[in-house]
C-alpha cells in the first residue's frame, strides 16, 4: 500500500485555525463504573471527550465489545462528549476479537484506535526484525481499510520497545497509508527518549503519519537507590517544552484526537486500578481539572 503523505504547504501559507478538543484516557477513571458515572465525571471535569479503554481490565472487555461498547458510547454522547478514539490491546490481525472491535467501532462512527506493543528480541539485528514486522502491519492496514479505521501506534519510552526512538516507526510505516496505520505521538515519552533535539526530529520524521497526540510531563530525578529515573509530574511542572511543541503542532495541521494522561501519583487513578487507595475522588478530580486548565492555556496561546 503506497504512502499518502500530507500535502505540502507553501512557506507563506498559514494553516487553517481550529480548536483542538481534549479527551481523557479512561484508564485514569477506571475506578468509576462504565456508564453514567464515567460520563458525568469526564463532563464535570471539563473534557470534550473520552478515549475508552477496550482491553483487559478496561471499561469495556474485548470479548464484550459488541454488547457493551454501543450503550457506553451512547451514554457518553448524551452528556455532550465525543468518543474520538478507543485504546485496544490489538497488536495485529491475530489479536483475539480484533475484527469485532473494528466492526463495532465503525458502526458507531469511531475511526481511530490506539495500537502497539511490539518489542525487539535481544541479540538479534534490529533492522531485520523491523522488516519481519512489516507483513503483520500490512495485514492490519488492510483490515483497517476495510472498516475505515486508523490504528495509531502509541510511542512509549524504554529499552527494547519498538517505537521508543520513533525513527523506527518511520521505517515501519513509511510505505503504508497513514489513514490505516499511523502514530499516536506521546510528547512526554518522546522527550524522555530525546530531551534536547531528539523529540523535535522524531516529531518531524513521523509527521505525515501523525494521527493522535498524547500529553504528559516529567522530570529526571534520582530514586531511593540513587538511580536516575524519569518521574512523571503535573502538567507544566516538568521538562516538556509545550509552547514549542504546540507551535509545531500548528504547523503540522494536526486535527486530533488529543489525549491527556495522568501518570504522576494519583492513587489508583495513575495505574488504572478499580480503587483509589488513600486519595479521594475530589483530590483526583481537582488534579485533573488543574492539568486540563494548564493544557488549555498552552492550546490557547498556540491558537489551537
Amino acid at each position: 500500500m503506497l504512502s499518502q503523505a500530507l500535502p505540502a504547504r507553501a512557506a507563506d501559507e498559514k494553516p487553517a485555525q481550529h480548536k483542538l478538543k481534549v479527551a481523557i484516557f479512561s484508564k485514569h477513571l477506571q475506578f468509576l463504573a462504565a456508564g453514567e458515572e464515567l460520563a458525568k465525571a469526564a463532563a464535570d471535569i471539563g473534557f470534550d471527550g473520552i478515549d475508552i479503554t477496550v482491553r483487559r481490565g478496561g471499561h469495556v472487555k474485548p470479548d464484550r465489545v459488541v454488547q457493551d461498547l454501543p450503550p457506553l458510547v451512547g451514554i457518553i454522547r448524551q452528556h455532550g462528549l465525543e468518543v474520538p478514539m478507543i485504546t485496544a490491546d490489538i497488536v495485529d490481525t491475530q489479536t483475539p476479537g480484533a475484527e469485532d472491535i473494528l466492526k463495532t467501532m465503525a458502526a458507531l462512527g469511531i475511526h481511530k484506535y490506539r495500537w502497539g506493543g511490539y518489542r525487539y528480541v535481544a541479540g538479534q539485528p534490529y533492522a531485520a526484525q523491523l522488516e519481519q514486522m512489516k507483513p503483520r502491519i500490512a495485514k492490519l492496514a488492510a483490515l483497517n481499510a476495510r472498516y475505515q479505521a486508523c490504528a495509531m501506534y502509541h510511542t512509549h519510552s524504554g529499552t527494547g520497545v519498538v517505537g521508543a526512538s520513533i525513527w523506527d516507526l518511520y521505517v515501519l510505516l513509511k510505505d503504508f497509508d497513514p489513514n490505516a496505520v499511523g502514530v499516536n505521538y506521546d510528547v512526554g515519552h518522546a522527550t524522555i527518549e530525546g530531551g534536547l533535539g531528539g523529540w523535535i526530529n522524531s516529531f518531524r520524521i513521523t509527521e505525515p503519519h501523525l494521527r493522535g497526540i498524547a500529553v504528559k510531563d516529567f522530570i529526571w530525578a534520582k530514586d531511593a537507590g540513587g538511580n536516575w529515573q524519569a518521574q512523571f509530574q503535573p502538567l507544566g511542572e516538568g521538562m516538556v517544552h509545550f509552547p514549542q511543541f504546540f507551535a509545531m503542532v500548528v504547523d503540522s495541521g494536526f486535527l486530533g484526537p488529543l489525549q491527556l494522561h495522568f501518570e504522576y501519583p494519583l492513587g489508583g487513578a495513575t495505574d488504572g486500578r478499580a480503587t483509589l487507595g488513600n486519595i479521594t475522588k475530589e483530590e483526583v478530580f481537582g488534579a485533573m481539572k488543574r492539568d486540563l486548565a494548564t493544557l488549555r492555556g498552552y492550546l490557547g496561546k498556540a491558537n489551537l
